[in-house]
Parts: structure tokens; C-alpha cells; sequence
């Protein structure tokens, strides 16, 4: 598992959705952790699998690497 920068991006990728298995269908999972690309992205909650590549936690302010 990737170390996050911070309690609470921790929390935001060990979040298990009884409802949702997939992490763009449920409206609290907030951030994803594109392997493809290697960066992080606020979830864009459309329908789709979109995102907003983001350089900073929204929490702690650290860069994301």
C-alpha cells in the first residue's frame, strides 16, 4: 500500500463503501491515486471516471509525489 502524506489522505484511500465498489461511483470518496500516470486527482463526480490532477494534499498542503 502507498504511504499518503497525511492522516487524512490515509483515511480517504482505507474507506470502504458498502454501497460502491468502484471509487468514482460513491459521492464520499473525494481522492484517487492514478498508477498510471503517478499522481493524485480530486474526484469529478459525473458519472465518469474524471478527475483534476492535483500537486498538493487539500489537507496537509504537502506535495504529492
Amino acid at each position: 500500500m502507498k504511504k499518503h502524506c497525511c492522516k487524512m489522505m490515509t483515511d480517504q484511500f482505507k474507506r470502504v463503501c458498502k454501497q460502491h465498489s468502484d471509487r468514482f461511483d460513491c459521492p464520499d470518496a473525494l481522492i484517487v491515486y492514478a498508477d498510471k500516470i503517478g499522481k493524485y486527482g480530486i474526484i469529478i463526480h459525473d458519472g465518469g471516471t474524471s478527475f483534476i490532477v492535483i500537486d498538493f494534499c487539500p489537507w496537509c498542503g504537502s506535495a504529492l509525489k
